[in-house]
């Protein structure tokens, strides 16, 4: 085998070339761990308005570990992505020593559940905890949503559904709340309770709300009194509760002139059947059904 000059020369060029492979690799590896390649500067863009500096400075302190070559990129992003109000982060490197991190905030929707919770609910559905106060500038006029585990981006749809319908009658909802039992319940700008019971395929939840929305012109926003609950749980009507007042009042289910208060006689001269009127489920709503009411039959 010594005599054989080809094989030795292969031998020798395979040696060689290993050589210089570790010794490239062993280069490299003193360039990425060499502090002679530091991070020097992080620079943060994007549109941010709850974002505060000592949040940043809090969240990477002690944290930041590695060179511009060897920095986990993936761990450095989870990091800004922990700061209060950050929703999602990017990070890239900038040669020579320069890290860019552009992050996207919170834009707060809704407040969610219970003050003492802290949590809010983002454009995306999204629910997110944040150290607030309710007379943060904001925060205070945001609507309150609640509902089930999960159902954060099914209750900011609703809302956004319910808002469009009672839009033309110059309302809004204040608070949205979905029970256990997926039954709707709304509380609107003017201090009004509204049942709207489960969502069914004969009977939707907006449907109800729409026909709600035709009639209060002409006959509820009339009325002297105000209303402080309605259950529109009712397949042709709905209840009233009117405070401090014990007779109970029909009126039409669709868009019709005011009638006084306390008539009860409808178009056809006689007097309403209330036994006709159905009865809303009881197990469907978020409250019982109060004791004064004010119905409507069809």
């Amino acid at each position: 085998m010594w005599d054989d000059h080809k094989l030795l020369n292969m031998i020798a060029n395979v040696l060689f070339a290993l050589a210089a492979l570790l010794a490239a690799w062993g280069g490299l590896k003193l360039v990425v761990e060499s502090p002679l390649f530091p991070l020097r500067t992080i620079r943060i863009e994007g549109d941010l308005g709850h974002v505060r500096r000592a949040d940043v400075v809090a969240a990477l302190q002690g944290r930041l570990a590695g060179t511009f070559f060897n920095m986990d990129i993936a761990s450095v992003q989870g990091l800004f992505e922990a700061v209060p109000w950050v929703r999602r982060a990017e990070v890239r490197r900038l040669w020579p020593d320069r890290l860019e991190v552009r992050m996207e905030e919170h834009v707060p929707l809704a407040r969610w559940g219970q003050p003492e919770e802290g949590r809010l609910v983002n454009t995306f559905g999204e629910v997110f905890s944040v150290a607030y106060r309710e007379a943060d500038a904001g925060i205070a006029a945001l609507p309150v949503f609640s509902g089930p585990a999960g159902t954060a981006l099914e209750v900011a749809r609703s809302y956004a559904a319910f808002r469009s319908i009672l839009a033309p009658i110059a309302l809004e909802p204040r608070i949205v709340m979905l029970s256990p039992r997926f039954s709707w319940q709304l509380k609107l700008s003017n201090g009004m309770a509204v049942q709207l019971g489960r969502e069914t395929e004969k009977d939707r939840v907006a449907e109800r709300l729409t026909r709600f929305a035709a009639i209060y012109p002409q006959s509820l926003a009339p009325l002297s009194r105000r209303l402080d609950y309605v259950d529109l749980r009712y397949p042709n009507g709905l209840a009233l509760r009117v405070p401090g007042m014990k007779e109970a009042v029909t009126a039409s289910a669709k868009p019709a002139a005011a009638k006084p208060a306390g008539a009860e006689k409808n178009s056809s001269g006689r007097k309403p059947d209330r036994k006709a009127v159905p009865k809303p489920d009881p197990k469907a709503g978020l409250q019982t059904a109060p004791q004064t009411e004010r119905k409507e039959s069809a």
